[in-house]
């Protein structure tokens, strides 16, 4: 027993004083150009790397300020640069034979640059681990001291006949730890979008196989991403074009700062997502559900007083950088529209070629989303009761955006806006007066909205108060006012005028118009309901 002890403390010496002995006579340094080789062959980009230390307690070599460079198509500066790097080693080979086997990358505090051509049609990352189009490798093979697993059979990322850069490198663990990722384009005068603390962890990455990966983030702007699932093989020509099949989760992300969302769009607000997204290496499929809170939809809205769930199912075509949006269940309450169509990511600025289709539309559920598209009432006024049905189009680049169609309202009611009062002289020559509440039976007009404001032309305005209203005009991007509208009463068209702003309407009757109409009534022997008088109707004109 006691000679047992002996020989075990014996062998816990020796271990000690070989790891604090060991790392004097290897200096780490004689294989930095293995390191070098190996990485620069492994991106198919120039790798360098600072001073090499040698730690045997962690089984590991560390390295400082490492470069890798970028693409020369889009910089001259660095794609990633790091204060440190990690890398786990075998170390029985290390010691006996010099000979270093990765096992193990970590990156530290890297600053990764991402950048899209001013075409939208290549990433600067698109060459990682690539060729050239002449089939030779941009970079160095890897040195022969280095581990090499036995050739897979191909897959059919590779039946073309194009192979990664180094086919056989394996790395049981890779991981980026407190990364900051910038991400910009080409040419673009939005600036970039800062993505912090990326964490992402790889397990048995390998070029010409699937692999297990997680990726967790702060959004910019506030907010977080996490993003787990497998991905690989690694497309040999580019490696965008990489399968991928993975769950996304997001959190408080900022609409307009995210990065996700074309900021030109005008789109604002909070937003919870949590969907699915697979890709084929030709196309990618995404699915989930949103939640937005404090939601705008256009730049000179407001936020919108409830959250706005939307159920959403979209193709992306990843080499021809186009879409279709097969589904968009956009829901308030228990009121839902239908968004579809297609969208296209290749100019600079998105244009899209959507359809919005909403049937039966509660107008109580709706009243609180008013602001979030840009409708604002006269202050205290609320719209109640009655359904709404749109049939919207909308096409264009997101930031000249042109949207058309038509807009129908029936049985509803604005409380606290007394019509029939602004309306005075009219309400007169009908006999009627409404109150603090204008009740509207049918409501109808054919819009249109751009960036020169909103056309409201074939308005039909149905107020038992008052009569049918009929005409067109203009809101300005300034909410001004300028329409002309013909009151039907008792047979005989009124004109009047609307002006001043949407939130403080003025309206102003057409004197002699409605002189001339009411005189061609008294021709025709039509007089308005409750009048004895035709002219009575002229009284108090001047008042508004």
């Amino acid at each position: 027993m006691k000679r047992g002890l002996e020989i075990l403390a014996i062998v816990i010496a020796l271990l000690v004083m070989i790891v604090i002995v060991v790392p004097f006579f290897i200096d780490a340094n004689t294989f930095r150009p293995k390191l070098e080789a190996e990485l620069t062959s492994a991106f198919s980009r120039q790798v360098t790397v600072g001073n090499l230390s040698l730690s045997l307690w962690s089984g590991s070599v560390g390295a400082q300020n490492i470069a890798i460079a970028d693409d020369p198509a889009f910089s001259k500066t660095p794609f990633v640069q790091a204060k440190s790097l990690k890398v786990g080693v075998e170390m029985i080979p290390l010691i006996f034979s010099k000979t270093m086997n990765v096992t193990e990358l970590t990156l530290n505090q890297p600053e990764i640059n991402l950048v899209k051509s001013e075409d939208g049609a290549k990433w600067n990352f698109s060459s990682i681990g690539t060729e050239t189009a002449s089939g030779s490798q941009q970079t160095n093979a890897p040195p022969e001291s280095m581990k090499a697993q036995p050739e897979s059979k191909p897959t059919p990322a590779q039946s073309t006949g194009a192979l990664p850069s180094n086919p056989n490198l394996t790395v049981a663990k890779l991981n980026v730890n407190n990364g900051r990722v910038t991400v910009s384009q080409m040419g673009s005068t939005s600036g970039s979008h800062v993505y912090s603390n990326v964490n992402i962890e790889v397990k048995n990455f390998a070029f010409t196989n699937s692999f297990p990966f997680s990726m967790k983030a702060d959004l910019p702007g506030g907010g977080s991403l996490d993003l787990n699932g497998s991905s690989g093989p690694i497309n040999a020509t580019d490696a965008t074009l990489t399968p991928l099949d993975a769950k996304l989760s997001v959190h408080g992300m900022n609409l307009a700062q995210s990065g996700f969302i074309d900021p030109a769009s005008g789109i604002a607000g909070i937003a919870d997502l949590d969907g699915t997204v697979t890709s084929d290496g030709h196309e990618a499929k995404v699915t989930g559900t949103l939640r937005a809170t404090k939601l705008q939809v256009v730049a000179n809205g407001a936020p919108a007083g409830r959250d706005v769930n939307v159920a959403f199912a979209a193709v992306y075509d990843l080499t021809k950088q186009n879409g279709t949006l097969s589904q968009g269940d956009i829901q308030m309450g228990k009121a839902v529209a239908h968004l579809t169509g297609n969208y296209d990511l290749r100019p600079r600025v998105t244009t899209v070629d959507l359809k919005l289709v909403g049937d039966g539309m509660s107008v109580d559920e709706l009243e609180a989303m008013l602001p979030a598209v840009g409708v604002k009432l006269p202050p205290g006024a609320t719209l109640k009761n009655g359904d709404l049905n749109v049939n919207l189009t909308s096409t264009g680049p997101v930031n000249q955006l042109v949207t058309a169609g038509s807009i129908k309202m029936q049985n509803s009611q604005l409380d606290n806006f007394d019509l029939g009062s602004r309306l005075s002289a009219i309400s007169a020559l009908a006999g009627k007066h409404s109150g603090s509440v204008t009740e509207i039976k049918n409501l109808s007009s054919d819009v249109k909205m751009s960036l020169a404001g909103t056309q409201a032309n074939n308005i039909n305005l149905d107020v038992p108060s008052i009569g049918l209203l009929t005409g067109g005009g203009t809101v300005s991007p300034s909410d001004q006012l300028a329409f002309n509208m013909t009151a039907n009463v008792g047979g005989m068209g009124v004109p009047f005028e609307v002006e001043g702003t949407t939130s403080d309407p003025k309206f102003v009757p057409d004197v002699k118009g409605m002189a001339k109409g009411l005189l061609n009534g008294v021709m025709k022997g039509k007089n308005p309901v409750g009048q004895q008088n035709p002219l009575n109707g002229l009284k108090g004109l001047t008042k508004h």
